[in-house]
């Protein structure tokens, strides 16, 4: 009866920890989102109209980031459907996860980005709900929107790193599921 008690005690503080965690997980990606959303407006004003963006000259060219709270971000990726509006970290780690989605391969400007995000209702949790023709976008630092339509949903295993990085997709989005053992992706195709 004992261990019965201390095992519900054991998985509702887990429980408690993990709505604290993606509360948590929330409120630093707001307060990422709000300042860099200064900086991309402050950038579109200073570019002028009928100015070729420099990724179309040079699509080799690093994505530009900004610094943010001891992060480093490279835009903001918006899934309207979902009403979820976030910013996208340079490049992955485990603790900067915990934090916003994360850029995990690739470029905007060559279409093959690869971001990943924790399952978190708040980042990518409810990728699943999005079905094909869904918009999806994604703005640079310097103001650059990228617009794509989700063209496929796909379950990977939890260790196919080389079928989520390959193909040819523009854009690939991909959480966890809950327990880890398979991985929610999300195939885009860059819109004209």
């Amino acid at each position: 009866m004992s261990g019965g008690l201390l095992l519900i005690a054991a998985a509702l503080l887990l429980a408690c920890f993990n709505l604290w965690d993606e509360q948590r997980a929330a409120n630093s990606a707001g307060e990422a989102l709000q300042e860099l959303e200064v900086v991309c407006s402050e950038q579109a004003e200073t570019t002028e109209p009928g100015e070729l963006p420099d990724y179309l000259l040079a699509p080799d060219l690093e994505m530009p980031a900004v610094e943010e709270d001891g992060g480093d971000y490279i835009g903001v990726l918006e899934l309207p459907l979902l009403g979820l509006e976030l910013p996208v970290m340079e490049s992955w780690s485990y603790p900067d996860l915990r934090v916003a989605p994360c850029r995990y391969s690739g470029s905007a400007y060559q279409d093959d980005m690869v971001v990943a995000a924790h399952n978190y209702k708040s980042h990518f949790g409810r990728l699943k709900e999005l079905r094909p023709g869904d918009e999806v976008r994604f703005t640079d630092m310097e103001g650059n929107v990228f617009r794509y339509a989700v063209a496929e949903l796909e379950t990977l295993g939890k260790y196919d790193v080389e079928k989520m990085t390959s193909g040819d997709w523009d854009l690939t989005l991909f959480t966890c599921t809950y327990g880890g053992k398979s991985r929610v992706t999300v195939r885009c195709q860059r819109m004209v």
